[in-house]
């Protein structure tokens, strides 16, 4: 079954961003635990941004666990990503993400690489961009089965990246890799861009999906849009999907109520 999980966001740089949770890692556990939610998501500025101790003890105290950590500080405060033309970046954004690996990996928490994919263009082509996403998620994934967690990878709407935007794009990533040990991130707000069916996309990437970011059509939380979490869930059910389902939204018109219908909705559909 389904677990469920909700985000917070500590970068400054993100304000406004679609994360539902704004004031500190012990409000956003306070009030997730209160509500039933499983695990946390952290979007933090980088690894020493959080004190591990303090994670520990709102884990041990709450019983939430920690679902995943981003990485797209490094593309909002450094402007860092896995296909930028200079090799030293490249190397400086994989060096980020690392670091993040092994800070999630602490906490038994897969690290998500999504704005840090970057782009092509100018000078590079798609397809040396794509070898060298694949060059670097190769490394990258390796650092991740060192803590037993795998890395997870997420196609973006078009108009965050013109690398990889679909869950089928993202199944013939993951074919060009020596590793298994990359999942997909299937988001509901970029899959109802760009997937012309998000059900039938669910179960064509089957044991590739990893984890989901729960959300609505308009990217408030899920149930304050017009998307329809019926076949969603059906699809999530046909493929034993277990992972987290965890809202990534905008705190509109506020975090409470983001995280209140989100925790519905789930009751609703996916229990």
């Amino acid at each position: 079954m389904s677990k469920s999980a909700i985000t917070v966001s500590l970068v400054q740089e993100a304000r406004g961003g679609p994360f539902v949770f704004w004031d500190g890692l012990s409000d956003a556990f306070s009030r997730a635990a209160a509500l039933g939610f499983d695990a946390i998501e952290i979007f933090a500025p980088g690894p020493d941004a959080v004190d591990r101790g303090e994670l520990q003890q709102l884990v041990d105290s709450t019983g939430l666990g920690v679902a995943a950590v981003g990485t797209g500080a490094g593309m909002v405060k450094h402007g860092l990503s896995l296909t930028d033309p200079d090799p030293g970046r490249r190397i400086a954004a994989r060096e980020f993400i690392e670091s993040m690996i092994d800070f999630g990996g602490q906490f038994s928490a897969p690290a998500i690489i999504g704005s840090m994919q970057g782009r092509y263009g100018g000078e590079i082509s798609h397809e040396q961009a794509l070898d060298y996403l694949a060059e670097s998620v190769e490394i990258l994934a390796s650092r991740a089965a060192s803590y037993n967690v795998p890395l997870i990878y997420e196609p973006l709407n078009r108009y965050e990246t013109n690398l990889i935007n679909t869950v089928s794009d993202g199944v013939a990533f993951l074919g060009r890799l020596a590793t298994d040990n990359v999942k997909l991130l299937a988001d509901l707000f970029h899959m109802n861009i760009e997937e012309a069916n998000i059900a039938e996309a669910i179960v064509a990437g089957a044991q590739h999906i990893g984890h989901v970011h729960l959300v609505d059509s308009n990217r408030r939380a899920a149930g304050l849009g017009h998307m329809d979490y019926s076949p969603i869930a059906s699809a999530l059910r046909a493929i034993d999907y277990d992972g987290y389902l965890c809202a990534e939204a905008f705190p509109l018109p506020d975090s409470q109520t983001s995280a209140e219908k989100t925790i519905e909705t789930v009751q609703q559909f996916f229990s």
